[in-house]
């Protein structure tokens, strides 16, 4: 087998080269795979060198540390073959991953203020134009101050969107709308777009040979593809000369023009507290749902938006991630006679923590277990930082979980069976029958 990869949603049955194929559905080459399997390779080597230096200088450890983990040289071979200790490392992975998502939270809401809901314009372009997709806020920050009175307009997508909702960014008036939905659009989308593309994280769609646009393309840091510009020590100068080239942009067809709303960020939720539980004592709240998660292309994706439009009236819906590009452009309302939104969109995926702040909060008022709360909890997954996200919620404790739209092909029957009977782990099915389940009599 020339190569071989399960890694993702997106996966081929059996895994991506299982039947020949030398190309991932991702667009992962041989070549490719094989230089991720010897940095994987290289990394489980030196963290045995890591550990033992680590015993005698562990003052020395700490640039090592940021590269590599206790849990890769748990991988190597000959190094454990007990499944409970398996499990228990795993649990230390979640627990790293609530702490690493709750101090990134922390870092960013310290830095650009706490956000607040806004209603952002969706697919309204015009005059010069960046378009800028990914996670990294700090790059976000850095790229509006260099573009600031240079009559060029920047715009977000997909993951970039919750930024609208923190003050010290939308404070830039050329911080125009967002355009388009998940990270997946994008060959579709910059087909159409006439302005430059950055992206700054994961979550980049290699573009066809024939396509019109690479040039056009800037990436940043991991970022990389043939063709396109990588920005480097934060110098915007040939990004900005590249997008004044471009022809103006007014309006871009997407057969759809509306607005999106973002900024509920969990510490803005919490202020809506002494609210939320007069609501749920008066019972004008029966349910919250958290539907959330990182979105694939494709029809079974659709589940989430049939799932989210059948959801009664007294719900809320609690989103992050790229997931809810799936149905965020629907209007929800509020829960009635309360000026409580149903929709409540906590950021990017990073920020899925605040689920679980809420829901502490709503535990510690109700006195109530978390896992008894009237919360439903239905995952979308893609890649591997929603499976850390997974382990985070497992190393809480939290169960009743449904995930999907489809299984991961890395888990097996017997570790999902494990995880069905110690986290009341369920897959889903089809939106109506699952409903049926979750909603609360």
């Amino acid at each position: 087998m020339s190569m071989f990869c399960y890694q993702c949603e997106m996966s081929q049955k059996g895994g991506c080269g299982s039947t020949g194929a030398t190309v991932g559905t991702c667009g992962k080459d041989e070549n490719l795979s094989r230089l991720q399997d010897i940095m994987i390779f290289g990394l489980k080597g030196l963290s045995a060198y890591r550990e033992h230096l680590n015993t005698f200088k562990p003052k020395l450890t700490k640039e090592i540390d940021d590269v590599m983990s206790e849990t890769l040289y748990f991988t190597l071979t000959n190094v454990n073959f007990n499944f409970n200790d398996h499990i228990n490392q795993l649990m230390k992975v979640g627990s790293a991953g609530v702490k690493v998502m709750n101090l990134l939270g922390e870092a960013h809401t310290n830095r650009f203020g706490i956000p607040t809901p806004v209603r952002v314009p969706q697919n309204k372009v015009e005059g010069k134009a960046i378009l800028v997709s990914g996670h990294d806020l700090e790059f976000f920050e850095k790229l509006l101050i260099a573009t600031e009175d240079k009559g060029i307009n920047v715009y977000t997508h997909s993951e970039m969107l919750p930024a609208h909702g923190y003050p010290e960014l939308r404070k830039f008036k050329h911080l125009k709308g967002n355009v388009g939905k998940a990270w997946f659009d994008q060959a579709k989308l910059m087909e159409k777009f006439t302005g430059t593309f950055v992206v700054n994280t994961n979550c980049i769609v290699p573009p066809k040979k024939n396509c019109s646009y690479i040039d056009r393309v800037f990436t940043h840091k991991i970022v990389g593809i043939e063709g396109s510009t990588p920005i480097e020590n934060y110098d915007f100068t040939g990004l900005i000369e590249r997008t004044l080239a471009c022809h103006d942009a007014n309006g871009i067809d997407l057969n759809e023009d509306t607005t999106l709303v973002t900024g509920h960020n969990y510490k803005t939720v919490l202020t809506l507290a002494p609210q939320i539980l007069k609501a749920i004592e008066e019972g004008k709240i029966k349910q919250f749902f958290v539907v959330a998660g990182c979105d694939a292309p494709g029809k079974p994706g659709e589940y989430y938006r049939e799932l989210t439009q059948n959801l009664p009236k007294d719900t809320i819906i609690l989103t992050s991630s790229c997931g809810k590009f799936r149905f965020n452009d629907i209007d929800f309302g509020e829960i009635e006679g309360t000026g409580i939104p149903r929709y409540l969109d906590l950021g990017q995926c990073n920020d899925s923590y605040g689920a679980v702040e809420i829901a502490k909060a709503l535990s510690d008022a109700l006195k109530i277990p978390i896992n008894d709360l009237p919360v439903s909890i239905v995952l979308s997954w893609m890649e591997q930082k929603a499976v850390i996200i997974l382990l985070a919620l497992f190393s809480l404790g939290v169960k009743n979980i449904y995930l999907g739209p489809k299984p991961p092909q890395f888990v097996n029957e017997d570790i999902f069976n494990f995880l069905a009977q110690n986290f009341n782990l369920t897959l889903t099915t089809n939106a109506k029958d699952d409903l049926k389940k979750l909603l609360i009599a």
